[in-house]
């Protein structure tokens, strides 16, 4: 949709990056990181002081204990960190439990390991789960779940209720939890990120994956990271390194400059992007979509059901094409495209006059009949 957006001279509301740089601080940690020499490997799991960053970060916000020399992996972004994940847990035969609609990536993450994707819905529009529903998810074969909070495309923030029924669940069938938390710090309403390793015994058997992309504005940036209990990071950093070898070393110096940044930045960021979602989801309702406020990340899944047009992919060809406006067809997020063929997901980490501009685009949708 990003190369379809620009054949169109459109506004890309598809793929999830700012319009906007990064904090001064990385720029200018980035820019002194290469000025002070470190321009070679770094050790393959991560420099020492990323690692030092994550493990006081992940103690002081997440609540997770992690020995900077046992637990952390380093990786090329939160992607690959998933893709090392799996590939150090899965058999052949084995099966992932993952909730859908879902990020592009986990259900050919699950296949390319080897493992059969077994998938929970979350129920349009506030996005629950059936408990019964995720509890028959659960074979003798489950190897993973595979959570995302706050969730991209949804929005959906998992609470505590919800991850509490996840941990008991993967501590009764003997399941490890890949946890993807990146939106952790964009969350709205005065919802609150919880992290799956702090409920119960779930550290034992919990990888925790995160990176600056989302939080940062970063995400050419390619720097993420995986917490894992010992024996679990040391099978991921065998793989990580068959992979990528390591992640580029003076982004990640820089990126431990970002762990820094004081509380009153996660503070505005948060404010920040409310305030983008309050008017977005107004202007994509004022059009005639139907969507709700998500509580979490920057994505709105519009459902688009009043307009007359086939499926999914129809309805985002007609945006792009003629109001020059690019979206995800829905049917990217579930195992089955055609469960998501009366959904399209907008993003709006973009400017605010990106925003209006793409919103006031929207409008010519009260054009269709």
């Amino acid at each position: 949709m990003t190369r379809i957006a620009a054949l169109h001279d459109a506004i890309n509301l598809s793929q999830g990056y700012p319009d906007f740089d990064p904090p001064r601080e990385l720029t200018e940690a980035a820019k002194h990181a290469l000025d002070a020499g470190y321009n070679q490997y770094a050790i393959t799991w991560g420099a020492r002081e990323l690692r030092d960053a994550i493990a006081r970060r992940a103690k002081t916000f997440n609540g997770i204990d992690a020995d900077s020399e046992a637990n952390p992996v380093v990786t090329c972004g939160a992607t690959e960190a998933m893709m090392a994940a799996m590939l150090s847990l899965i058999n052949p035969g084995d099966e992932a439990v993952i909730f859908e609609p879902f990020y592009e990536n986990y259900g050919p993450d699950a296949i390319v390991s080897g493992a059969r994707p077994r998938y929970v819905r979350m129920q349009w529009p506030d996005w629950s789960v059936d408990e019964e529903d995720l509890k028959s998810a659960f074979t003798n074969r489950t190897k993973v779940l595979i959570l995302n909070t706050p969730n991209n495309p949804t929005g959906k923030v998992f609470d505590r209720d919800e991850l509490k029924v996840i941990a008991d669940l993967c501590t009764d069938r003997d399941v490890v939890a890949v946890t993807d938390e990146i939106y952790e710090h964009i969350v709205f309403d005065g919802a609150k990120h919880i992290s799956l390793a702090t409920i119960g015994d779930m550290a034992d058997r919990t990888i925790t994956i995160n990176g600056i992309s989302k939080t940062y504005s970063a995400t050419g940036w390619r720097v993420g990271w995986a917490i894992a209990p010992k024996t679990l990071a040391n099978a991921m950093r065998r793989t990580h390194d068959f992979l990528t070898v390591g992640a580029p070393h003076p982004l990640q110096i820089a990126a431990a400059a970002a762990l820094a940044l004081p509380e009153s930045y996660y503070q505005h960021l948060a404010s920040m992007y409310q305030q983008k979602r309050d008017d977005f989801v107004r202007g994509l309702q004022k059009a005639g979509l139907d969507c709700r406020p998500p509580r979490g990340a920057y994505y709105v899944m519009a459902n688009f059901g009043r307009f007359p047009f086939d499926d999914d992919w129809a309805f985002a060809m007609h945006l792009v094409e003629r109001l020059r406006v690019a979206v995800v067809p829905g049917g990217s997020f579930y195992g089955d495209p055609k469960d998501g063929r009366r959904f399209v997901r907008f993003m709006f980490s973009k400017r605010d006059e990106t925003l209006k501009e793409a919103i006031d685009r929207l409008q010519g949708l009260r054009d269709v009949p």
